[in-house]
């Protein structure tokens, strides 16, 4: 499992919604990593696409009127990088449907999609819930 609980913010939709994620990423990747051939693969990695293109987005939503809520001083600098996340994920899913479902461009986004949300989540994430501690507001929803 590629969660770890080091990652929790304390705000449970949050939380909720980042152990879904990692859940999902961690699936998509033994997808890929399975011998079965990629035309066996497809459905499952156009699945998880299609759910990445409208999970990401309702995530980064939920976590932004949190970070609203509380008064987080970085919620402009977190808002542009769940902006150029949401750009990547439309983009390589755009370019992937032109390619008729490369293979390679979904190993290649896998990776990528795997280090950006642990980074993520591990990095920028905490100093949310960091600024909620200080501020005497964790937890709040």
């Amino acid at each position: 499992m590629l969660w770890k609980d080091k990652y929790e913010l304390g705000v449970l939709l949050i939380d909720t919604q980042h152990k879904e994620l990692f859940k999902r990423v961690e699936a998509f990747l033994q997808t890929l990593r399975s011998s079965a051939s990629w035309d066996e693969k497809v459905q499952k990695v156009n699945e998880t696409l299609e759910f990445m293109k409208s999970y990401v987005v309702e995530h980064f939503h939920d976590e932004e009127v949190y970070q609203k809520s509380i008064g987080y001083p970085n919620y402009e600098e977190h808002k542009k990088i769940h902006k150029e996340m949401v750009d990547y994920v439309l983009q390589v899913s755009d370019e992937y449907e032109r390619s008729g479902f490369n293979e390679q461009l979904m190993q290649q986004f896998a990776g990528k999609l795997l280090a950006w949300l642990i980074n993520h989540v591990a990095s920028e994430d905490q100093r949310i819930a960091s600024y909620a501690i200080e501020k005497g507001v964790a937890g709040d929803e």
